[in-house]
């Protein structure tokens, strides 16, 4: 008789509905490797999202935790609320480059300034994936967009917003860091990042942050292969991978964890 062992299978966090991502997109990658770390801490019951506006605007169908839907850009603005009045609960904000880098960036400066007990998982793909495809504040020097045909110019339009290394020199922030989904690799290491950010949240640190480099094949005009590909040779060398702020207490599990 043969014996079988599961090693692989929906978490417990992520519902069942399917989801409305484009294919390739690295959304619903993300969203298993937070629901998987929501079941391997236990704390699937206590936790709360609070969804943004976006790609990601339905994120609270998807989790199979408490949530809420915050205004474009207030996630962490309402998140700081939760977690003031519920403070036994883990708070996380899910949010793209269009909410927390762009309508979004001062509630999220001011949170992490504060030190608010909250996480953010921040998804980068360099372009405002619902609305069209337009420029974002983390769209590359010379990248077109709708917005951008001839490119990205930095004369008329500044340079990319280095969101991780920004909260990074704030000293309310316990933990922030830049990951990538482009391949199995990156998505491990990602896994152990986010995991790293609810932990701190967990021992009371303060303000964490994970961003993740994420694709977009529909309005990068690519497949989703030549998506990942983009990832890795064109945002990586803009945005590197790395451990940008991480508290003492958290340290030694982060080297242990590499990059």
């Amino acid at each position: 008789m043969i014996s079988e062992k599961v090693v692989y299978e929906r978490p417990v966090a992520l519902s069942v509905n399917r989801t409305h991502y484009c294919p390739g997109c690295t959304h619903g990658t993300a969203h298993r490797l937070v629901a998987e770390t929501i079941d391997e801490l236990n704390i699937r019951e206590r936790t709360i999202l609070v969804a943004s506006v976006g790609c990601s605007v339905f994120a609270y169908d998807y989790f199979d935790v408490d949530a809420c839907e915050a205004p474009h850009g207030r996630a962490p603005a309402m998140a700081t609320g939760i977690k003031r009045v519920s403070p036994d609960n883990i708070v996380f904000t899910y949010q793209g480059d269009g909410d927390l880098a762009s309508i979004g960036i001062g509630e999220a400066i001011h949170a992490a300034s504060r030190g608010e007990n909250i996480t953010i998982i921040f998804i980068n793909n360099a372009v405002y994936g619902m609305t069209g495809g337009q420029m974002a504040p983390t769209s590359l020097i010379g990248q077109k967009t709708t917005s951008s045909p001839l490119g990205r110019d930095p004369k008329l339009s500044g340079t990319p917003l280095h969101i991780a290394e920004l909260m990074a020199g704030l000293p309310g922030v316990a933990y922030s860091v830049r990951r990538s989904l482009h391949d199995a690799r990156h998505v491990i290491q990602a896994k152990k990042a986010i995991r790293l950010a609810f932990e701190a949240q967990m021992q009371h640190l303060g303000f964490s942050l994970v961003e993740l480099l994420s694709t977009c094949p529909t309005n990068w005009g690519v497949a989703p292969g030549e998506a990942c590909d983009w990832v890795r040779e064109e945002m990586i060398p803009v945005y590197p991978l790395g451990d940008f702020k991480v508290a003492e207490p958290l340290r030694a599990r982060s080297q242990r964890g590499g990059q």
